[in-house]
């Protein structure tokens, strides 16, 4: 069970990975040996997953954000395994969700233009057997971006 010490160093590290275990000590007015024992059994017991760098998707030349809707062709355990599997090898492809209602799995996939959007879809989904349809919703502008967990 998490106390409101491991919530406030969890709320810190998911506004900056970056942050030190002696500035989160100083914030909570403890000593930097409890803070390292406690990220580091947030770790253990896999409340934190991994620490990664949000990159900036215009400077690396990925511009376009995508909502892809993709149906199966027949739903059939085979085809959504097969699926799977080839969307987990797709680079443009930087999230994938099986969800319910009038599609079977949500895309977000991240390419230069639309052009670039054209040539991934005839390219690379149309290559995939097991998808029957497809229905895309293109981003005009990011809202709301976070990676943060709220509890």
């Amino acid at each position: 069970m998490l106390d409101t010490i491991d919530k406030s160093i969890l709320k810190m590290l998911q506004n900056d990975a970056h942050i030190t275990n002696r500035e989160i000590s100083l914030k909570l007015h403890l000593t930097t040996t409890p803070v390292h024992e406690r990220i580091k059994r947030l770790e253990k017991d896999g409340y934190i997953k991994k620490y990664v760098a949000l990159l900036d998707k215009e400077k690396l030349d990925k511009g376009l954000t995508v909502f892809c809707n993709v149906s199966l062709k027949q739903h059939t355990n085979e085809n959504g395994k097969k699926l799977v599997k080839e969307i987990q090898s797709i680079p443009e492809v930087v999230e994938c969700y099986n969800i319910a209602g009038d599609y079977d799995f949500m895309l977000k996939i991240l390419v230069k233009d639309m052009p670039a959007y054209q040539k991934f879809v005839l390219g690379v989904l149309g290559t995939i057997k097991s998808i029957g349809s497809v229905k895309s919703v293109f981003v005009m502008g990011e809202i709301k971006s976070s990676t943060s967990v709220p509890f």
